[in-house]
């Protein structure tokens, strides 16, 4: 089974900057792993759906974004602790919410929640104005 932890997120102000992690371990029953699977992070804000923030394929030559994190968020994996992290830049009030990252059903990467396989528990992260 594939636990994924999630952490770093906390209160900030706007203009602040952050860093998530997203420590994996074990194997799905499929046996895929982190070092094999896409990643990526996904965001809820309060009253409103789950919102795809960023992915990052098995080998991290493929890198997608969301248009309202392009240019302030980057995504990147380190394999051999088996780590995902979030650097967020430039925060701002929206960007506040619960943000969890999630291990893909493949190795490519996509924007679909269905396409992830195992989440983390999420972690909070509040931008004030």
């Amino acid at each position: 089974q594939v636990r994924l932890e999630d952490s770093g997120g906390r209160s900030v102000r706007t203009g602040d900057s952050l860093t998530l992690s997203c420590g994996a371990s074990g194997r799905t029953k499929s046996r895929r792993t982190f070092k094999t699977s896409a990643m990526g992070w996904f965001r809820r804000a309060p009253g409103k759906d789950l919102e795809f923030v960023a992915v990052i394929n098995y080998n991290g030559d493929y890198i997608s974004y969301s248009d309202s994190v392009k240019g302030r968020f980057t995504i990147s994996r380190d394999d051999a602790q088996d780590t995902l992290f979030l650097q967020m830049d430039n925060l701002r009030p929206e960007d506040t919410a619960v943000y969890t990252c999630a291990l893909g059903r493949s190795s490519a990467a996509s924007t679909r929640a269905s396409d992830f396989s195992a989440w983390g528990q999420g972690t909070q992260v509040t931008v004030s104005s």
